[in-house]
């Protein structure tokens, strides 16, 4: 195949790192690889990239290196050698990780003469390459102007901002939303099985909550933002009684009332701050201080 795009180099062929590669090679990029055992490039070989000797190779191979690895650890071991030059790279860190290690390997990288992007993949390997792959990008912005014609083999890709830990932030609050959902419908599960209702049979209604939920969720945003939290819908103190309700419901048949005795517990701490009377958005202040255990 004539390849004709930008040249990028992928480091680190884990599942995702070769959907990362596959996807390249499918819109046209000349794609270098390495990978710490060299057989698992043998597929993408065989479609037409090229498989670097060494690190230090694979980013001489062109301005664009992604790396996809176990961790920030593992990102410095390999990139810290003496034979890897990073001088007028652009590296575009999709590696899982948090925040402050983002920010600090965004400055080692720059010591050392590279442009930083940190990233974070909203996706399953399947996916990448199509619009459904999400992946989000912190850093500066002229940066990812640069390289986005080329990063859009991917999927959908996004830019939040110049703050390099901003994409493991997403991350990490997607996350939260994930089990918090899923934890959520296993508990409504768990209780309805009790009564011979399947989770097949519950799964339409409870998606439909869900979305009723999500679209409740840029109105309660503007209170966060705004400080005000009036009770539009229902108040806390409410809220709370019907939280006892799903606790005895639960203790009642037998299901565990961990998690929804986790909800009152913080709604119950807001009640005796005196917020009884607002909106259940209030309890951003419960979450945004440590816990108990963290104290």
């Amino acid at each position: 195949m004539n390849r004709t795009g930008t040249p990028v180099t992928v480091i680190g062929l884990g599942l995702m790192g070769q959907a990362l590669a596959g996807a390249f090679l499918k819109a046209g990029h000349p794609t270098t690889v390495w990978n710490r055992t060299p057989s698992k490039a043998d597929e993408l070989v065989g479609r037409g990239a090229r498989l670097a000797p060494t690190v230090g190779d694979a980013v001489g191979a062109g301005s664009l290196t992604i790396i996809c690895v176990t961790d920030y650890q593992a990102v410095r071991q390999l990139l810290g050698t003496s034979d890897v030059e990073l001088d007028g790279t652009t590296l575009v860190n999709l590696t899982s990780g948090d925040s402050a290690q983002a920010r600090e390997t965004a400055r080692w990288a720059e010591q050392r003469g590279a442009r930083y992007l940190d990233g974070a993949v909203m996706a399953v390997p399947p996916a990448i390459g199509t619009p459904e792959a999400v992946i989000l990008h912190s850093g500066p912005q002229a940066d990812f102007d640069a390289h986005k014609p080329t990063l859009d083999a991917l999927g959908t890709v996004t830019h939040l901002g110049a703050d390099h830990g901003l994409a493991s932030l997403y991350d990490v609050a997607g996350l939260a939303m994930m089990w918090s959902v899923l934890n959520a419908w296993l508990q409504g599960t768990a209780l309805l099985r009790t009564a011979g209702v399947d989770a097949a049979t519950y799964a339409p209604f409870a998606q439909r909550i869900a979305a009723g939920v999500a679209d409740w969720l840029p109105g309660y945003a503007e209170q966060i933002d705004s400080g005000s939290f009036p009770a539009e819908v229902s108040a806390l103190e409410t809220d709370a009684r019907a939280m006892a309700h799903l606790i005895e419901e639960s203790e009642a048949v037998g299901v565990s009332a961990e998690l929804p005795k986790l909800f009152k517990a913080m709604a119950d701490r807001a009640i005796a701050a005196g917020h009884g009377g607002e909106q259940y958005p209030v309890l951003i202040e419960e979450f945004s201080r440590p816990g108990p255990a963290d104290d």
